[in-house]
């Protein structure tokens, strides 16, 4: 999958992600390049949930 191709997917999973949990912002969801692990890790922190958990949460978007 090319780059353009996984911001459009993130773009989409995202903004089902803040419908999922209203309490998720902008900035919650905010993908940076190379802060990945940052953004799992307060989505995990702010949502009660495991890694694997919000995995299966974010696949299944």
């Amino acid at each position: 999958m090319q780059k353009k191709d996984l911001k459009e997917t993130w773009k989409k999973q995202k903004e089902r992600l803040k419908q999922k949990f209203a309490a998720l912002t902008d900035t919650d969801v905010l993908f940076l390049e190379g802060k990945k692990e940052e953004m799992m890790v307060k989505l995990q922190l702010k949502l009660g949930k495991t890694r694997q958990e919000l995995n299966q949460i974010i696949n299944g978007l």
